[in-house]
């Protein structure tokens, strides 16, 4: 039970490390929370701040959900634990106890998760995520799509979905929605900002 609790509380604070945060505040003095979407996600990072710091917060933010379950893998070795390892460090990036709650939509931490459990399952999903961002230019639409997939690509790798890695890709395919929420309803207007446009 020790092992347990100290695996699921070190997962959640690496998914609540501020990365994006703390990148705009120190490079522009920019509270990420108060522009754009609101996220301190790299995507807004790079609305906001740049290319570069955006795909330095990118990496960051997947290696919190690689770290976190490969961590619990090496400790326990158990398939829920892993899972439930992932599930804390998305938990973490999307209310972090450093911003009051305000984080991220946990894309790429749920990516960096996706392939420590299964490498194959998360580069199909960062596949599909490149593919309708070079078609659309739309981030929003290009997450929301590979987290629909998710599942099914899991799916597909275990066989069957009695399993806890299948189940819980449902499962943060629901969060990973359900945090776009505003963005699907831009994108049905017509309104959702390219990836080259801030957010007014």
């Amino acid at each position: 039970m020790t092992k347990i609790f100290f695996i699921l509380f070190v997962s959640y604070l690496l998914g609540s490390f501020p990365s994006g945060f703390l990148y705009a505040k120190n490079l522009k003095g920019i509270d990420l929370r108060e522009v754009g979407s609101g996220s301190t996600g790299a995507t807004n990072v790079l609305r906001n701040v740049g290319k570069w710091p955006a795909l330095i917060v990118f990496i960051i933010d997947v290696l919190k959900g690689f770290i976190a379950v490969k961590l619990a893998y090496l400790i326990l070795s158990s398939n829920i634990i892993q899972v439930c390892a992932g599930l804390f460090a998305i938990t973490g990036h999307i209310w972090p106890i450093w911003l009051k709650g305000k984080g991220g939509k946990a894309v790429a931490t749920g990516l960096g998760m996706f392939i420590a459990l299964s490498w194959k399952v998360g580069l199909a999903s960062f596949g599909t995520f490149l593919i309708v961002i070079s078609l659309s230019q739309i981030v929003s639409l290009s997450s929301i799509t590979a987290a629909i997939l998710l599942p099914i690509y899991m799916l597909i790798y275990i066989g069957t979905f009695n399993h806890p890695f299948t189940i819980f890709s449902l499962i943060v395919a629901i969060i990973v929605i359900w945090k776009h929420r505003s963005n699907i309803n831009r994108i049905l207007k017509g309104k959702e900002p390219k990836i080259s446009k801030k957010i007014n």
